[in-house]
């Protein structure tokens, strides 16, 4: 695949997306879950968490990035505050 650019950080970044699926994957095998309603009053499952989280994670770096707002690490850790509450709440 030489026509994309397979830095360190990009090989990371695709090899955690996959690990955090297939962990997911595994986990609605073995405890499969009813949906749940959270804060935004529809249900959601684990999966659907996980996509929340993943899409606010991304716009999260773009707006840190664009507001030039910190060394991009910090973002990591809005981040991570963003899905823990996702996960809490939603």
């Amino acid at each position: 695949m030489s026509w994309m650019a397979w830095t360190p950080p990009t090989a990371i970044f695709f090899g955690v997306i996959a690990l955090v699926l297939i962990t997911f994957t595994i986990l609605a095998i073995k405890y499969p879950e009813t949906p749940r309603v959270g804060i935004l009053r529809i249900e959601t499952t684990r999966g659907d968490r996980l996509f929340i989280t993943l899409l606010g994670s991304a716009f999260i770096n773009l707006i840190w990035l664009g507001l030039n707002a910190g060394p991009q690490p910090y973002a990591l850790l809005v981040c991570l505050v963003y899905a823990a509450a996702v996960f809490r709440w939603v």
